[in-house]
């Protein structure tokens, strides 16, 4: 399409974040490290009057650098990821030179004396200089922007193993709920199926988009219908969510597995059944949602953790520290504690 822009190179991984805080913090260190190590060397004879002089004129030379990088940026993407470096490389070579020339002339028109006499050697100086450092940081540039892809990828396979192990969880087991129907009650099966439709849609979803707080208790809802179905009166459910911004986003199938855990170890072994209890409050720039369930009096067999694990570990995938879970069990009640961040507590 005629004046659109050109999209990035297929082969040309997006390029470190020039503009970020970090990349201008590590230009302005680095520039300043060179300073002190020729200020510090044994042979130096820089007095304190040129000390300052040489680190505002590499600080401001650090600073030039970033602007520039960072408005260069959109057109860097454009070209192969080699070919991007290479001409950051050039352009930062380039700007100090420059610099170098006009703070050489500078100083000579007006006799200050902060220069050497040569102005050639200053700026052939500072250029050499500025072609190693460069070429130095940009290979650091690199190394950190593959090391930091490649951590999201391993991060993203975890987390794609994570939710694989999730969806089956409860699927198999709502579909033997479906198949018992059938036959004595054809209009709780149909509503079961269509329950059990908004199920597979959220768990067998292609990505990991993010959904609500509200469409998850949705979901829990229609879970618990099915489970209604199966165990009658031995489920009872108490619900306290109204405080709950639903509204919150949240990765789907999130609570969901919980839910299930409660039900098919807490409710299910006891004869007479028991009160699954679903609450939630606002803390401290985020909520804190509670799944509790009563505990059979026998000693349950031996069961994986691997549901309660995986739930823990999306919450550090997306929150990192903001998020977490609790458990406690007193031997008669189970219950787990969910705390996730909210970026607009206000609402």
């Amino acid at each position: 399409m005629a004046g659109s822009m050109p999209p990035k190179h297929r082969d040309n991984p997006a390029l470190p974040d020039f503009c970020s805080a970090d990349a201008v913090f590590t230009l302005v260190v680095v520039a300043e490290l060179v300073v002190m190590v020729d200020a510090l060397a044994p042979d130096a004879r820089m007095a304190w009057r040129g000390f300052f002089t040489a680190s505002a004129f590499v600080v401001w030379l650090a600073l030039l650098s970033a602007l520039l990088l960072c408005r260069l940026s959109p057109l860097l993407t454009r070209f192969p990821r080699g070919t991007g470096y290479v001409l950051s490389w050039l352009s930062l070579v380039l700007l100090v030179a420059f610099a170098s020339v006009v703070v050489a002339w500078i100083d000579h028109a007006l006799g200050t004396g902060l220069t050497p006499g040569s102005g050639m050697r200053f700026v052939a100086g500072n250029t050499a200089l500025a072609a190693l450092l460069a070429g130095a940081l940009l290979r650091y540039f690199q190394v950190l922007a593959d090391w930091r892809a490649r951590l999201a990828a391993v991060a993203r396979a975890q987390f794609d193993a994570l939710q694989a192990r999730i969806r089956p969880h409860f699927l198999f087991n709502s579909m033997n709920t479906v198949a018992a129907l059938v036959r004595t009650d054809p209009d709780a099966a149909e509503r079961t199926v269509e329950d059990l439709s908004e199920l597979f849609r959220a768990a067998l979803g292609v990505e990991d988009r993010p959904g609500t707080l509200g469409s998850e208790l949705d979901l829990i809802e229609r879970y618990l219908a099915i489970e209604q179905l199966r165990l009658g009166d031995r489920l009872r459910v108490q619900r306290d969510l109204d405080a709950l911004p639903r509204e919150l986003e949240m990765p789907a199938l999130l609570l969901q597995p919980l839910v299930e855990n409660a039900v098919y170890h807490g409710i299910q072994p006891l004869r007479e059944g028991g009160t699954l209890t679903l609450g939630g409050r606002r803390v401290d720039h985020g909520i804190e949602i509670e799944i509790a369930n009563p505990l059979p009096d026998a000693a349950p067999p031996a069961r994986s953790r691997h549901g309660l694990d995986n739930v823990r570990r999306r919450i550090a995938y997306h929150f990192g520290e903001r998020g977490g879970i609790e458990v406690r069990n007193d031997g008669a009640r189970y219950c787990v504690i969910v705390r996730l961040p909210d970026a607009n507590p206000d609402r």
